[in-house]
């Protein structure tokens, strides 16, 4: 499979990225940086740039998003998210998995009472523009899954994960290591039972 990770050059995209390429994928990662894992194809460049973007995800069959928020930036991963909609259509993309957080758009109920106390105050701003992002997302017209995330640590890997629609009853717990989250998000790419449905995961 031909991967573009938005966002890679850290973080979970970047764990994704090495995840991928020894699963025997091609993987090319867009970041400002131009950073990327060994053996991974590296694209620097503005990722709200439309021609970047469009030139990045061209020949890709599944773009991931995974970026995070800018300084001085309002509404960053909404803008970027964006952006990397029109390119898929601009190349004739479909597969899209975009990383936001638990806690956006109806997933509250799946946070324990505390941390969604906690959550809703202190990342007010950073989930508005999870809130934006996965309107557009979902209206994208794409094969779309959302990943939201609990809290995200550097942990070593589980190697196991729970993944919860929110149509769902239940919870979820209030932390998964990255290593799992890109492990997940690597397993839902070649799920397409996932399209269309915005899945909440924390650790088991």
């Amino acid at each position: 499979m031909n991967i573009t990770i938005v966002g890679g050059s850290k973080g979970s995209g970047a764990l994704l990225a090495s995840l991928a390429r020894d699963a025997g994928h091609n993987v090319t990662v867009l970041s400002r940086s131009g950073t990327a894992p060994e053996g991974v194809r590296a694209v620097a460049g503005d990722a709200r740039d439309q021609a970047v973007v469009t030139a990045a995800v061209t020949g890709a069959d599944a773009v991931v998003v995974t970026v995070g928020g800018a300084k001085g930036v309002a509404d960053h991963r909404a803008a970027v998210t964006r952006t990397v909609i029109s390119a898929m259509h601009d190349a004739g993309v479909r597969r899209l998995v975009v990383q936001s957080s638990l806690g956006a758009g109806n997933s509250g109920s799946q946070l324990p009472a505390p941390v969604r106390l906690i959550t809703k105050l202190l990342l007010a701003k950073p989930l508005a523009d999870h809130n934006q992002q996965e309107a557009a997302v979902t209206s994208s017209g794409l094969d779309w899954t959302l990943v939201r995330p609990t809290g995200l640590t550097n942990k070593p890997a589980t190697g196991s994960w729970h993944a919860l629609d929110v149509a769902t009853p239940g919870q979820l717990r209030g932390s998964i290591p990255r290593a799992d989250l890109a492990a997940c998000i690597l397993e839902l790419l070649g799920d397409d039972s996932t399209i269309g449905t915005a899945l909440g995961v924390s650790s088991s």
